[in-house]
């Protein structure tokens, strides 16, 4: 197919890939453009609006290409990398047209797709609302008689297929984490879940609730015709060059299945602490527990909070190819470059503890296990520290010096934590302030009243806020951040863990320097990088404790 807006500018994609390779790695990309005579636009170019139906809304999104008009039989379009050469094909495929290709900088090519597609997953749905091929007609308030041979035909109908995969594609676009689609008797809702709140959307009509739902589990490769026993499956796909992988649950409800799609996006990951929004103090302090040549390094918090993402960093900040480093997790939610990863298989007899065996034969330097949940598993884990291993590992409690407690109700001996422990980090997560539109206002006295004196001396120039833009979708909020409490395990806690002290007691035993959790979350709100009600939300439920 021909690419080019001159004809004789043509060239194949192996001649493009050399013509590429031999420009350098300096060379910017409009530049290498201009080697092959495409051109590039610096203002927002119109489009008619015959072309954009040549190309589905949800594949304009994914290969990042928006077609402008149809000449000369060719279909001119505007793209973010116009040497995207399988964006290319595909698109020219899916119109049965050559391409014509014009350049854009990010920031345009993002307002003209706004204004050519503006198909939103809403809007597709609402045009479905009366579509009777995706209906079960008489039947559709009864989900039960809807036979799986219907369900797979209305799942596979094209206009029902963009939608899902739109929901998809937008759920990425806006960072989200998890999409949850849930029945209820007379609406099925959509929602997203970004930076750790659920926001709802627009809700698809009711009859669409089989077709949807069974587009999901046919693209997750679930059994469509069991709508009674959860499932568990997986979606792989490609955004804007790069691999997404999607953990997809479903459960039986009430009115039908509820669906949770995990969005795992590598490219979102930040694999440092810094990034994770760790102070410089406790970042060295964490940087000497991981140097250990063995020993346990637990890090605590409830589902979601960031743990394994913490672990992760650590992990590839101790990378080293004189190392062997390997997991094993439940599962395996990215994959590490380096690093042997093994996922968690009840069904097939591996589970932490067999696993956690078997990886001590492949004679591991370092090793992270999921999650320590049962007595087999932590007997185990202390048993690898003590044989010259430095291991990592997960657990589901309150604050740090609660950890201690847990592995004792789980069957350990005190005075074997005591001698394998080498440091506890808790977590929790808060939204971070969206740094285009943060302000400074004074602090409420509602604010005021729910935090001590010694907080309200750090607020000396008044709380930031978030006013809301196009960057953050106006909820004054992007990404998140951690708040942390390291607890080194110094010789006076050592001691009082092998006498196995209470909780309390032990917390008397901390470093003089030891910081918690809400006093680290108040310094970073009154440094304007996150609220105080962030913070507030995310530890009340330790200080109240």
């Amino acid at each position: 197919m021909d690419h080019d807006a001159q004809p004789t500018a043509a060239r194949s994609p192996a001649d493009e890939a050399r013509a590429v390779a031999s420009a350098g790695a300096d060379v910017t990309l409009r530049e290498r453009c201009r080697l092959f005579g495409i051109e590039w636009s610096d203002e927002l170019p119109e489009a008619s609006a015959g072309a954009a139906e040549r190309l589905p809304p949800d594949a304009a999104v994914r290969l990042r290409v928006v077609p402008l008009r149809i000449e000369r039989g060719r279909m001119v379009v505007a793209m973010v990398d116009p040497l995207d050469v399988g964006a290319i094909d595909e698109a020219a495929a899916l119109a049965r047209l050559p391409v014509v290709r014009i350049g854009l900088e990010p920031a345009l090519f993002g307002e003209l797709m706004r204004a050519v597609y503006g198909t939103t997953a809403a809007r597709m749905a609402e045009s479905l609302a009366g579509d009777s091929e995706l209906s079960g007609g008489e039947i559709e308030h009864n989900l039960d008689a809807i036979e799986a041979d219907d369900v797979h035909r209305m799942a596979e109908q094209p206009t029902l297929i963009n939608l899902v995969n739109l929901i998809i594609l937008e759920a990425i676009q806006n960072r989200t984490s998890d999409i949850h689609i849930e029945p209820f008797e007379t609406e099925l809702k959509v929602k997203y879940r970004i930076d750790g709140v659920l926001t709802e959307r627009p809700s698809p009509p009711k009859h669409l609730q089989p077709a949807l739902i069974g587009r999901v589990k046919i693209m997750a490769h679930m059994n469509i015709a069991e709508r009674y026993v959860p499932q568990d499956g997986h979606i792989t796909l490609r955004f804007e060059g790069r691999k997404v992988d999607i953990r997809v649950s479903t459960v039986p409800t009430v009115y039908g299945e509820s669906i949770v799609m995990r969005i795992l996006d590598k490219s979102s990951l930040p694999l440092d602490l810094v990034s994770l929004g760790m102070r410089e103090q406790m970042r060295g302090i964490m940087d000497k527990m991981i140097q250990k040549p063995h020993g346990m390094v637990l890090v605590t918090g409830p589902t979601g909070s960031g743990k394994t993402t913490t672990l992760y960093a650590c992990l590839n900040k101790l990378y080293d190819p004189r190392k062997k480093i390997i997991t094993i997790e439940d599962p395996v939610e990215y994959e590490l470059t380096g690093i042997n990863q093994i996922p968690v298989n009840p069904k097939r007899g591996l589970t932490f503890a067999t696993g956690l065996r078997a990886i001590l034969r492949q004679d591991p330097d370092v090793i992270f296990v999921g999650e320590v949940r049962d007595a087999e598993t932590v007997d185990i884990a202390i048993r690898s520290a003590l044989t010259g291993h430095l291991l990592f590992s997960t657990l589901h409690t309150n604050d740090s010096i609660s950890s201690v407690g847990r592995l004792v109700d789980m069957g350990a001996e005190p005075f074997l934590i005591a001698s394998v422990l080498e440091g506890l980090l808790a977590q929790r997560l808060g939204r971070r302030l969206c740094r285009e539109c943060t302000v400074r206002t004074p602090m409420t006295e509602e604010v005021a009243s729910r935090i001590t004196p010694e907080e309200r001396a750090l607020f000396t120039d008044g709380v930031a806020a978030g006013k809301g833009c196009e960057k953050c979708n106006g909820s004054g909020f992007r990404g998140r951040m951690g708040f942390y409490e390291i607890a080194r395990i110094n010789a006076r806690l050592r001691e009082g863990i092998s006498k196995n002290r209470t909780t309390l007691d032990l917390r008397g035993l901390v470093d003089p320097d030891f910081t918690t959790m809400r006093d680290d979350g108040m310094a970073k709100a009154a440094a304007g990088l996150t609220t105080v009600d962030e913070v507030l939300r995310a530890t009340q439920d330790i200080d109240d404790g």
